[in-house]
């Protein structure tokens, strides 16, 4: 059993979604949005380092996976959006959590099937693998679904492990 945070980075409004991963089945915890007031980035920045920590503090996370930067075509929100990213992962860093980055279209592909999805498609997907009564917000969706892909990466490295070592053993399945 371990209990996945999944971080859908922006300067303005950071997702998070908390789920707990036992065997094979996902249990929602909690989700929602960090959203920054309209200050200077180094506050916001400052906001979402605390909204984290306070996130990590709650639910007692033992992994931290988050969101890779894409190629923006405005170089300057590439840049806010990487300095976010940076905020959250020191906080994850500092509360001695292993950080997980994966790409958008991976992270698309794990919940819905296919890496060009859109956010509505990510969230009818979100609501119906961890059984929710409604749809979650966009961001928080988008970072429930970085978690839903960790869980997978994660099964999936552990079978592959576990072939490995039946191999090794000289027994195959």
């Amino acid at each position: 059993m371990s209990i996945i945070l999944g971080i859908d980075p922006g300067s303005r409004i950071t997702g998070y979604g908390v789920i707990r991963q036992q065997g094979r089945h996902l249990i929602y915890l909690g989700s929602g949005c960090i959203r920054t007031a309209d200050q200077a980035l180094p506050l916001r920045l400052k906001q979402i380092y605390a909204g984290v920590s306070e996130i990590i503090t709650q639910f007692q996370p033992d992994v931290f996976a988050i969101e890779q930067v894409f190629m923006a075509k405005n170089a300057d929100s590439a840049l806010k959006l990487g300095q976010a990213r940076g905020s959250a992962i020191v906080a994850a860093v500092n509360a001695d959590l292993p950080v997980h980055e994966y790409a958008a279209r991976l992270i698309k592909q794990a919940v819905v099937g296919t890496g060009g999805a859109d956010k509505s498609q990510v969230q009818h997907m979100v609501q119906q693998i961890l059984k929710l009564p409604a749809k979650p917000q966009a961001d928080a969706a988008d970072a429930l679904g970085v978690a839903i892909c960790h869980a997978n990466t994660n099964k999936t490295l552990i079978a592959l492990a576990g072939q490995a070592s039946s191999a090794r053993r000289g027994r195959y399945r």
